[in-house]
């Protein structure tokens, strides 16, 4: 079994670079051979990055979320496009929109989702987006400034129509581990319905820590309990599901070569 973490913020999990190492290592013996490195602001960018550069089959995202709207920083789009030029840097995100916080503004957060969209596709990246409560202004933009080069839609909280017209745009549905709650009756529908060539999952660590281990901080090993809640819900063996789950994700993030 091997499996892509496709969403892990390794920055928030720990800020000690040996404690971050530790989790990788554990996320391997678990079967989980690649860990995509998300960042929501460039300060965690840089430093996460200067500590796992190095290792092999760790990829990164640089971007803004909508937290940073108020303040991404005086020279923000020279650092987001110096990050860019990285090694291993393989999309731009998590960006989006997130009305049940209230960053900002709306006007404010469309506007800094749709510059770091066209960002993303001068550079040919993909992009992973952040969706809450934002819907349908999530629909029409993605629908009017769909990335040149797709996405993903991480920790999906929508229904199917909504996924399915994600999908039709070229776009990657992710499942985090909330999709192994039993009241979360909407996204076992959505997961079970879905084509199984259009979905990711991830840990989105620290967060959202799948049932088995609830309680506790999210990790990428942990991922290994969404993917065979998924195999159970689908009715796939588990070995098959994740054959098919890793090459999506490496296709996802346009991933050519992973030991």
């Amino acid at each position: 079994m091997k499996l892509c973490d496709t969403h892990c913020h390794i920055a928030l999990l720990y800020q000690d670079p040996i404690e971050q190492i530790k989790v990788i290592d554990d996320a391997r013996r678990a079967g989980v051979e690649v860990i995509i490195s998300v960042n929501t602001n460039l300060p965690d960018f840089f430093s996460s990055y200067k500590n796992i550069k190095n290792i092999q089959n760790i990829y990164h995202t640089i971007g803004l979320s909508p937290s940073e709207v108020d303040n991404p920083g005086r020279d923000w789009e020279l650092d987001l496009k110096e990050g860019l030029s990285y090694p291993n840097v393989v999309a731009v995100g998590e960006i989006g929109l997130d009305y049940f916080h209230k960053y900002g503004d709306r006007n404010s957060q469309i506007e800094f989702f749709i510059r770091q969209l066209e960002i993303a596709s001068n550079y040919n990246l993909p992009v992973v987006i952040h969706n809450r409560e934002a819907g349908e202004d999530m629909k029409n933009i993605l629908k009017s400034k769909t990335p040149h080069n797709g996405g993903i839609l991480h920790c999906f909280s929508e229904n199917y129509q909504f996924a399915k017209d994600m999908i039709d745009l070229g776009l990657y549905i992710s499942f985090a581990g909330n999709l192994t709650y039993r009241n979360a009756k909407n996204l076992h529908e959505v997961a079970l319905k879905l084509p199984i060539e259009s979905i990711l999952i991830e840990t989105d660590s620290p967060f959202l820590t799948p049932h088995t281990y609830r309680g506790k901080r999210n990790q990428p090993a942990y991922l290994v309990e969404t993917a065979n809640f998924l195999s159970e819900l689908r009715g796939i063996p588990a070995e098959e599901l994740c054959e098919i789950l890793y090459n999506n994700s490496l296709r996802a993030f346009n991933i050519t070569y992973s030991d």
